[in-house]
């Protein structure tokens, strides 16, 4: 059994992980933010096109925030992921991919 002392490190470094990762993928997330505003500025894409970037973006970051965002057990079950996973994982941009109509 885990006394509290080591309880409490382990899961005070587990928010920590999650943390870390949830403002890393959060940062990849917003580069395509960037990216598509670069295309704006360009005269690549339109205003409409950059709001479905962004709206992709919200719905991304949606879902990493549901993976992140979670306290308690869910931290440790988000952290034991992220340490099996290692530096793979899921695209979360292609996870939040708005969903079209048939």
């Amino acid at each position: 059994m885990i006394d509290e002392q080591t309880r409490k490190k382990m899961t005070r470094a587990d928010r920590a992980l999650v943390a870390t990762y949830h403002e890393a993928k959060l940062a990849e997330l917003i580069e395509h933010v960037r990216a598509g505003l670069a295309r704006y500025d360009a005269g690549e894409l339109s205003a409409f096109d950059v709001d479905e970037i962004i709206h992709h973006f919200t719905l991304a970051a949606r879902e990493l925030w549901k993976f992140c965002g979670a306290t308690g057990s869910q931290t440790r079950m988000a952290a034991a992921a992220l340490k099996e996973w290692g530096k793979e994982g899921p695209d979360w941009w292609e996870i939040g991919q708005p969903k079209r109509p048939r």
